[in-house]
């Protein structure tokens, strides 16, 4: 089993398969988008399931596929049909925008596939394109509906934007009154992809929770799942739950239990690091399974406590990275 140097359990792996995206949500990267890196320099899908053979022998059970967009890469389902059937993964969850999802989702439940996180940031078309600069929220909401009606878990994930979608956050709660799904409010991160911010003040989870209370005064905490990143929620009477993800107080920290692939197959021990080490390179450097093992383990015995300690340790201070460039 992998544990960190702070006695932490790591037992799931986020796998970005790409950097590129076919939304422009403005949290995330510029409206002319990013310089995307070459399709070489990417892991290849032979290279990945065999990160995640080794990784599975050591105890990563829980393995995530994300991006940019994952479902503009070419292959992609074979690719996850291969790597579940890999002994010592559990689950496969995705997260994605959903905007390309809803042809493939009986397939995805053929597949067995755990649980689906789905960007969604406003249900109000005209937010919605304000925020992703594209007019795409029916297909958004027709994949929402196709992934209940196949039975696979389904969890939303509203980035709280200040002055851009706070209106957004009740109309998006309902949506779990009749729907057995989750609905998520998540902290605004700088991960924007320039090097330029608008403080316009944070929503933190505190705001957040209180803005739901005054709204829904019943709604009271249910047991959260081991290292989860989110408080829930239940209000009587929904058919779903409502979650609060400090994702910029990191609040949740001390139970982190997750490790991440970018595309380029630099390994990050914390959503705020910039990386520790390159795992792409040593495999095209020819290096064993040993030696990619023992460079795992050296990584998790210098893991920073928490995002903070994380941040502060970086060579570049600055945070200009896109969230598509990691797979957040």
């Amino acid at each position: 089993m992998l544990y960190d140097n702070h006695g932490r359990k790591i037992n799931y792996l986020r796998i970005a398969v790409t950097d590129r995206c076919n939304l422009r949500c403005h949290y995330c990267m510029p409206e002319e988008g990013i310089t995307y890196v070459d399709r070489s320099d990417l892991l290849t899908f032979e290279e990945l399931e065999r990160i995640v053979e080794i990784f599975a022998g050591l105890g990563i059970n829980k393995v995530r596929i994300t991006g940019g967009e994952p479902f503009l890469r070419k292959g992609l389902t074979d690719f996850i049909s291969r790597i579940n059937s890999i002994e010592g993964v559990d689950a496969i969850h995705i997260t994605t925008n959903g905007t390309l999802t809803k042809g493939i989702v009986p397939q995805l439940s053929d597949m067995g596939i755990k649980s689906v996180n789905l960007s969604l940031d406003s249900i109000d078309a005209q937010r919605f394109y304000q925020i992703t600069r594209r007019d795409s929220l029916p297909l958004v909401m027709d994949t929402l509906e196709q992934l209940i009606d196949h039975g696979i878990q389904t969890k939303i994930n509203m980035v709280v934007m200040a002055q851009h979608n706070v209106e957004d956050i009740l109309p998006m709660a309902e949506l779990a009154r009749d729907r057995p799904i989750s609905v998520r409010f998540l902290e605004e991160m700088p991960f924007n992809g320039s090097d330029s911010t608008t403080d316009l003040g944070l929503w933190d989870y505190v705001k957040i929770q209180e803005h739901l209370e005054s709204a829904y005064p019943d709604m009271h905490r249910v047991a959260d799942a081991p290292s989860s990143t989110s408080m829930n929620y239940h209000v009587d009477g929904f058919a779903g739950t409502l979650g609060i993800i400090a994702s910029y107080t990191r609040s949740f920290c001390g139970s982190c239990n997750r490790i991440r692939l970018t595309p380029t197959g630099v390994l990050k021990t914390c959503l705020y690091d910039d990386g520790v080490f390159n795992i792409r390179d040593l495999i095209r450097s020819g290096a064993t399974d040993e030696q990619l093992i023992t460079a795992l383990q050296d990584a998790l015995s210098h893991r920073a406590k928490d995002g903070y300690e994380a941040e502060r340790n970086r060579n570049i201070n600055l945070i200009t990275e896109s969230m598509a460039t990691i797979g957040g």
